[in-house]
C-alpha cells in the first residue's frame, strides 16, 4: 500500500507529541495559546504588565495578611507570600502579557530574575517596616506602606528587565 504524504505534511508536528510536551518545558503552560504572528505593542504590554500585577499583588498581599493572622511572623509570611505571587505573575506574564512560547529557558531566566527581586523586595520590606513600627505605626499599616514601597520597586525592575531581556520584543 502506497501513502503519498505532501512535503507540507512532514513539516507539521503532530499535535500529539506537541501535546505530551506540554507543561515539561514550562511547568505551568497547559496548552499552547500564543500567536508569535501577532505581537503586542508596548502600551498594551504596559497595560496587561499592570493588571497582572495588581492580581498578583493582590495574591500576595492577600496571603501575607492572611498567614500574619494565623501566627507566622511578618519575614516567613513575606517570603511564602512572594512566591505565591510570583507564579502567578510568571504565568499571566508568559501567556497573556508577553504571549511568549514556553521555554525551560526562559522559566528559568525568569525565575532567576524573580530571586533577585525577592532579595530586593523582601530586605527592603524588612528594612521599613521596623523604621515604621518605630515611627509608632500599628503592624497593619507598617506592613502595607512597607509591601507598597518593595512592590513598587520590584514591579518598574521587573517590567523592564522582562520586556527588554526575557521577553524580547518580536
Amino acid at each position: 500500500m502506497l501513502v503519498s504524504s505532501s512535503p507540507r505534511d512532514s513539516e507539521v508536528p503532530d499535535d500529539t507529541v506537541l501535546d505530551s510536551l506540554r507543561g515539561v518545558v514550562d511547568p505551568l503552560e497547559s496548552r499552547h495559546e500564543s500567536d508569535p504572528t501577532s505581537p503586542t505593542d508596548l502600551k498594551t504590554q504596559v497595560i496587561r504588565f499592570f493588571l497582572t500585577g495588581v492580581l498578583s499583588a493582590i495574591v500576595d498581599y492577600g496571603l501575607l495578611q492572611l498567614l500574619m493572622l494565623a501566627g507566622l511572623g511578618h519575614g516567613a509570611a513575606k517570603a511564602l507570600s512572594f512566591v505565591a505571587g510570583t507564579l502567578t505573575a510568571y504565568a499571566l506574564n508568559r501567556r497573556w502579557t508577553f504571549q511568549a512560547e514556553p521555554s525551560r529557558a526562559r522559566f528559568v531566566a525568569t525565575m532567576g530574575l524573580y530571586a533577585v527581586m525577592f532579595g530586593v523586595q523582601w530586605g527592603l520590606f524588612m528594612v521599613l517596616v521596623p523604621v515604621f513600627e518605630d515611627l509608632g505605626w500599628g503592624t497593619f499599616w507598617a506592613t502595607t506602606v512597607g509591601y507598597v514601597i518593595a512592590q513598587g520597586v520590584a514591579t518598574v525592575t521587573n517590567f523592564i528587565v522582562q520586556r527588554t531581556v526575557i521577553f524580547r520584543v518580536r
